[in-house]
């Protein structure tokens, strides 16, 4: 998943001397993939680790290597010069403990130094190395020292380390390692400073240990709304269902299981939210008693007693404070209009964002929606038109559409 304006925007890569350099390759990939271009710098160490041969190829372009910041062949073109001047992004993976020093202290003694010290794009370092050398209060100090820069340090990954070790030190996957590239480059950043809560996924409302009553809601929305949030410059908690969807990078991810659990986790969250986007396909309904053993097949049919779930946005609603932005989704089948204008006044939403999930393109499971956005009467605002696209697009859309309310009813 991959925002659309992502095509045509040139990435420059900085790969040291890290294990974690074997992994590479398949960044380089998935930027090409996404219609970035791509130029790779690589330090000495890093060129005997993840053959520079390999990454031209991936690229379409040649691999920059120390050899050229000094060569008769190259060094009259001033590559640390041209390149971070080409770029829109530097993003550097592995970034390995030394030119994590390197970078805070200006050492310019490298291709790799001298082009991160003439950078005035957006500078994203991917840290990966031993847990204890990225505890060592050196290694803190020089992250902490580029932060103040603006320089965006992503802290690395926990699990099994190259070395033997178990602990924080390993490089992000490709897939956060991109997210944090499109935060970087996100043309809008009207949500930077915004708090956004958004619910994604199903519930799932257990009869017995094995069985539970749900819908077919992947979370796929819910996940693009976050992520959409996230490159706009908010920060995220995401409050999710049952769901299989990665959940994006920088994004504080709630999971939860029942309709009661999501409750719980949205109004735990709701007063430092400025934003609130109800998505999740929250199960109106709950069995009245959970049977504690599976129950067994007999003669004659199985009757379930249900009662009502708490309406999630309702209770929301009830304690908001003045400026919160409260958003619902209206799934419907037929009157969808009618339905989604409904739900606002029913539920006091400051807008709805409906859709007919009977589509083709537009229901669960789709990787593609269909969504119209309607507001309530107090803003005067008229429906907006058709939103189509992927799930993201789809996103982007809606957060646009937020954006048309007047800055004197939001906090």
């Amino acid at each position: 998943m991959h925002p659309k304006w992502a095509s045509g925007k040139k990435i420059l890569l900085g790969i040291s001397g890290g294990i974690a350099a074997y992994k590479t390759p398949d960044l380089v990939r998935a930027f090409v993939k996404s219609g970035c271009q791509v130029e790779v710098i690589l330090t000495e160490t890093a060129s005997r680790l993840v053959s520079p041969l390999v990454l031209s190829t991936l690229s379409k372009r040649r691999a920059w290597l120390d050899s050229d910041f000094t060569s008769h062949e190259n060094g009259w073109r001033i590559p640390h010069i041209s390149l971070s001047d080409w770029a829109d992004v530097f993003v550097v993976a592995p970034c390995t403990a030394n030119v994590l020093r390197m970078a805070a202290c200006g050492a310019a003694d490298t291709l790799l130094g001298a082009a991160m010290l003439a950078c005035a794009r957006p500078l994203v370092l991917f840290p990966a190395m031993n847990d204890r050398m990225w505890a060592n209060p050196a290694t803190k100090e020089n992250a902490r020292a580029l932060s103040q820069r603006g320089v965006i340090v992503v802290d690395p990954d926990s699990g099994d380390l190259a070395c033997g070790y178990e602990g924080k030190g390993r490089l992000p996957s490709t897939e956060a390692m991109l997210d944090e590239a499109w935060a970087a480059l996100c043309p809008v950043r009207d949500l930077a400073g915004k708090k956004v809560l958004v619910t994604a996924g199903p519930t799932h409302e257990y009869i017995d240990p094995v069985r539970f009553i749900s819908n077919p809601s992947t979370g796929k929305m819910g996940y693009a709304l976050a992520a959409e949030a996230r490159y706009r410059g908010a920060s995220v908690t995401l409050v999710s269902g049952p769901s299989s969807e990665r959940a994006p990078s920088g994004v504080k991810l709630v999971r939860t299981v029942t309709a009661l659990e999501m409750l719980d986790a949205c109004l735990s969250e709701l007063p430092d939210s400025d934003i609130v986007i109800k998505a999740a396909a929250v199960g109106d309904y709950r069995p009245a008693a959970r049977s504690l053993q599976k129950i067994k097949r007999g003669g004659g049919g199985l009757t379930i007693d249900l009662v009502q779930n708490p309406d999630i946005a309702l209770e929301l609603s009830r304690k908001k404070a003045p400026g919160q932005i409260l958003a619902g989704f209206a799934a419907e089948t037929e009157n969808v209009w009618e339905n989604a204008v409904r739900k606002i006044s029913d539920k006091d939403l400051d807008l709805v964002v409906a859709n007919d999930v009977s589509e083709d393109g537009a229901g669960f499971k789709s990787d593609t929606n269909r969504v119209r956005v309607y507001f309530a009467d107090k803003y005067g605002l008229s429906p907006s038109s058709m939103i189509s696209g992927t799930k993201l697009e789809a996103a982007a859309g809606i957060f646009d559409q937020i954006g048309r309310i007047p800055k004197a009813h939001a906090r």
